[in-house]
């Protein structure tokens, strides 16, 4: 490691002839990542150039002058009076001031009469505190006697004058007051919408609906090669092809040939399908359009095709470009079989309709790849994977060894390693891991490193990371003596029983040491990485998850809640291979149970009778019990060892492979001792 190559040189070095005039761009101390990242996040805010736009004193005068505008309109407009109008009751007073000859004139406008005393009156005439006044008004009730009041008015030559009910008045009063809080609420929306389109949003929340919510990353941000993604050599010489035709489109177009536009990237979380993608945009030197497929959904109708096609207009204008689709199952699940209540397409396939009809326009000559992702290509739509749309198929698998020591040695660049950390090692002993999990295990080594003042990460500190990242930290709690015997029991019964099945894995630690959820552990893995199992190797797993439990019987007479974890594993184990993998002869290799995610509707599984539910039932149970009868058969013959192993590991609470099978008097198998805690190591006996 002291002769590597310096991170800073290697990416100078993979970004020449793409950009001479743009310079590198920082990459951070964990040396594979990328300051920034290629999607513009981490991006440092840029200084504004010159003053933004903003139009808020004009904005601030024109609702100032509004107001005053209406201010001036109800002062202007409003009849005043100095003396106060006083509200009097039609009858008695009313009538029998119009009796009294008290009464000059009246107004009416509609059931409304207001009018004008011959002297100043107060009301009511009691209170000798109110206001004497000549103005007045009133409300004339509807089931009155109208002819009976004009008569007596007319007696007593009281002026009538009337007002039409529908007179309105001026325009600009009418203007000022009716429509003064709207123009005000249309100017305040102009300004925003405005102020949005200066900034580059068009109208703000209301106007982005339908534009699309796709991160663009220029080509010359772009910094993640080949070179940065490592342990998917498949995968990277597939999409080859791909990066030569983005850089030269017209070589493919003289020979007539045409370059797939949909590349559908499937594999296990973590594989690295967001990475490779990014690595073929900057090999490729193209534009980089990257959104997750759930994005596209919005409660309104039509939402997600307008974002499509704006999607697709803007990759087109940017050319040669990529487009990355993640999570493409959110949308693009099997439409086979649903039915909407309203008997109308919903949202979701409306957006796949879109993106189908985006791709078959593609011209032949435009460089535009569409890469999409998923974890789950088994419930795609079958109207998404025929020729001329996603038609190339690229699996991203989990590492093998080799890839594994890659992805490592990546990832700790610029890690400083100790001459004993041996990533070929840590590589053999993490069957399973992807690239998500040894970059975690690189980062909490170089974590548990700092913590403990070392100068350069140790072997020791991967391991127990490993350890960490497994079994969680250990808890605070204390075990009571009896509690923590019958535990040593329990785990001493799977580690003998893994130590003496032909066709177990080979144990890798066992410990009494509380974490997580449970109170013991045993640690087992396999020399090399797996690709299927022999009957013979379930059936030791199964007869190592008993281990636990027959162990307890045989010592104590009795069972307890501690083997639930070993009971659900190898009762999945045993019913997988009656019901999926025919490795029984009643039922034979006929499969009857549904994979996961699956069910009975879908095709290659099909709905099977209570007679077969039995039987395979019967089938589980007598595997199961087989196997529990050959274990208890076992221990009592090793009860001798499997005592010396419990003593053991009550002195030293963990005990690694060498000094666990050297408790047990067993010879340990040929590489079973390379690495104390596996990763992807089957975890058995989790006695809670």
């Amino acid at each position: 490691m002291a002769d590597e190559e310096p991170t800073s040189t290697r990416a100078d070095r993979a970004g020449e002839g793409r950009s001479e005039t743009h310079p590198p761009l920082p990459r951070d101390k964990r040396g594979w990542h990328v300051s920034p990242a290629p999607d513009g996040r981490g991006m440092p805010q840029q200084a504004p150039t010159g003053r933004p736009p903003h139009r808020m004193r004009g904005f601030w005068w024109f609702v100032l002058g509004l107001i005053a505008l209406n201010w001036i309109a109800v002062l202007v407009f409003t009849p005043s009076s100095s003396e106060p109008r006083v509200r009097v009751s039609f009858t008695p007073f009313f009538v029998g001031e119009v009796e009294g000859g008290h009464v000059k004139s009246i107004s009416s406008k509609g059931n409304t009469i207001e009018g004008t005393f011959t002297d100043k009156l107060r009301y009511p005439p009691s209170d000798t505190k109110a206001t004497p006044s000549k103005l007045f008004a009133t409300e004339v009730p509807s089931f009155w006697n109208g002819s009976q009041l004009s008569a007596l008015l007319r007696e007593k030559h009281v002026e009538v004058n009337a007002t039409s009910t529908t007179t309105s008045q001026s325009l600009l009063a009418e203007l000022l007051l009716g429509f003064g809080p709207t123009l005000l609420i249309v100017g305040l929306f102009i300004l925003l919408a405005r102020r949005a389109a200066a900034a580059g949003g068009g109208l703000g929340g209301l106007g982005a609906f339908g534009r699309s919510q796709a991160r663009r990353v220029d080509p010359e941000r772009i910094r993640v090669t080949f070179d940065d993604v490592a342990g998917i050599d498949e995968a990277k010489r597939e999409l080859s092809e791909i990066v030569d035709f983005l850089r030269n489109p017209d070589r493919y177009g003289r020979l007539g040939g045409r370059m797939p536009h949909g590349v559908l990237l499937s594999g296990a979380p973590g594989t690295g399908k967001t990475l490779l993608a990014r690595a073929v945009a900057g090999e490729a030197h193209a534009a980089f359009f990257s959104i997750s497929a759930s994005e596209f959904i919005e409660a309104i109708v039509g939402v997600g095709a307008s974002r499509v096609r704006d999607l697709f207009a803007k990759a087109k204008e940017a050319a040669p470009s990529i487009i990355f689709i993640d999570e493409l199952d959110a949308i693009g699940r099997s439409r086979q079989g649903q039915v909407s209540v309203t008997g109308a397409n919903d949202e979701r396939e409306q957006t796949l309709d879109q993106i189908l009809t985006e791709i078959d326009g593609f011209d032949s000559s435009e460089a535009v790849i569409v890469l999409a992702a998923t974890n789950r290509p088994d419930v795609l739509d079958p109207a998404l994977l025929r020729a001329g749309r996603f038609d190339r198929r690229v699996a991203v698998q989990p590492p093998d060894r080799a890839g594994r020591a890659a992805i490592l040695k990546v990832h700790t660049r610029s890690i400083p390693l100790d001459r004993d950390a041996d990533l070929d090692a840590i590589a053999a002993s993490t069957p399973g891991m992807v690239g998500a999990d040894l970059a975690n295990l690189a980062n909490e080594a170089a974590l548990l490193a700092a913590r403990r003042g070392h100068a350069q990460v140790k072997m020791a500190d991967f391991t127990d990371s490993l350890e960490k990242i497994m079994l969680g930290s250990p808890r605070g709690i204390v075990l009571s003596p009896a509690d923590k015997e019958r535990t040593a029991h329990h785990e001493s019964g799977h580690a003998l029983v893994g130590m003496l099945t032909d066709g177990a894995d080979p144990v890798r630690k066992v410990s009494i040491i509380p974490r997580g959820m449970a109170l013991g552990v045993t640690l087992s893995t396999p020399d090399s990485d797996r690709v299927s199992y022999s009957s013979q190797e379930l059936e030791a797993k199964i007869k190592v998850a008993l281990g636990g439990r027959v162990a307890e019987e045989i010592v104590y007479g009795n069972s307890t809640t501690g083997a639930e974890s070993d009971i659900q594993q190898l009762t999945q184990i045993a019913r997988q291979m009656v019901g999926r993998w025919g490795m029984t002869e009643k039922i034979g290799p006929v499969a009857v149970l549904p994979e996961d995610g699956q069910g009975p509707l879908l095709p290659g599984i099909s709905d099977t009778s209570q007679e077969t539910q039995r039987l395979v039932d019967e089938e589980v149970r007598r595997l199961v019990e087989d196997a529990h009868r050959e274990v208890t058969q076992l221990l009592e013959e090793h009860r001798e060892q499997l005592d010396t192993l419990t003593q053991a590991l009550l002195a030293a609470e963990t005990l690694d492979a060498g000094d666990a099978y050297a408790a047990a008097g067993i010879q340990p198998r040929a590489n079973s001792l390379t690495l104390s805690a596996p990763a992807g190591a089957a975890m058995l006996g989790e006695r809670s």
